[in-house]
Order: C-alpha cells, then structure tokens, then sequence
C-alpha cells in the first residue's frame, strides 16, 4: 500500500487592519506560526488597512503567483462598515467554497455561541489558488486553523483534503 506523504504548500498570511502593526498583530503572527509549525512555506505576509481596493490588490498580486497556493487572511469579516474582507474579495472567487463559512460557524458555535451568526467567514478558489477569510479574533483563527484548515491542507488526511486538490485547481 503507497503511504501518502505530506506537501508542503506555500501560504500567504494577510492581516487586514488600520490599526494592527507586525509586533501587535497577534491573529497574523499566530496563522504564522501555525504555517511552520504544520511544514508549511510562509510565501508571503502582509497588514492592509480595511481599504477594499488595497486588500483586492495584494491578494491579485499572489493568486497571480504560481509559487502561492494558499493565502489566508485575518480581520474585516465581521458585520460593521469597515468589515469588507468579503466583499473585497469575493469578486475573484472562480468557485466559492460556501462549505467552509457553514463549518467554521458550525464549529464557532461549540466556543462561543450565538455571537458566531455575526462572522462572515468564507473561502473560494481564484486563480488556482484556495483563500479563506477567517475574523481578526485569535481565538476564531485557532478555531479555523485547529479544527478545519491544519487537516484540510494536508494530503494525508482522510477521505479527502483540500492539498490533494491543490494540482487541479487549474484544469
């Protein structure tokens, strides 16, 4: 029997903030962290503020790149005016994954309850390339990484992951 082995993919983190900076950003240095710590390449790590624009460009700029399969980002997808990660973002979706908003709401729920209704959380495919859009709390991107990313970017998991995908997003 062939033993599957793991494949590093290459993640861009993205922090999507007017007020974070790199020392206090503690959501984005934490989806760093957990990048290395699953053997995964850091392919790129950037703050934007809640301009929609500004985010839509850093994330064409890497789903452009071949070299970037993932790109993750933190903040702007709550309900408040300045939350915009969805909307900016959304547009250069070739595929929504509407699964990944309903699970990470689903799993949302068992730490924090009703509040989770508020978390516009979502993913799609653009590109080739897998974006999921996680809120800026640390404790939601522990959830989205513990409990559904960390298994579904790895190809040894069962019965199916996102990273044995990765090659034909672009068929």
């Amino acid at each position: 029997m062939n033993e599957v082995q793991f494949m590093p993919l290459h993640i861009a983190v993205l922090t999507v903030s007017d007020s974070r900076t790199e020392q206090d950003d503690k959501s984005g240095n934490l989806l760093c962290e957990c990048v290395g710590e699953a053997g995964h390449k850091l392919a790129g790590r950037r703050i934007v503020p809640d301009d929609r624009y500004e985010l839509r460009a850093v994330v064409s700029q890497w789903i452009a790149d071949e070299n970037v399969n993932v790109v993750i980002t933190t903040g702007g997808t709550g309900i408040t005016g300045r939350d915009i990660t969805p909307e900016a973002l959304q547009p250069l979706f070739d595929r929504p994954i509407d699964g990944f908003g309903e699970l990470f709401r689903q799993v949302s729920f068992e730490d924090i309850g009703a509040a989770t209704i508020q978390s516009r959380a979502c993913a799609g495919i653009a590109n080739g390339t897998l974006i999921f859009c996680l809120p800026g709390s640390t404790g939601a991107c522990v959830t989205a990484w513990e409990r559904i990313l960390l298994s579904q970017l790895d190809r040894r998991t069962r019965p199916c992951n996102f990273a044995m995908l990765v090659e034909r997003f672009r068929e």
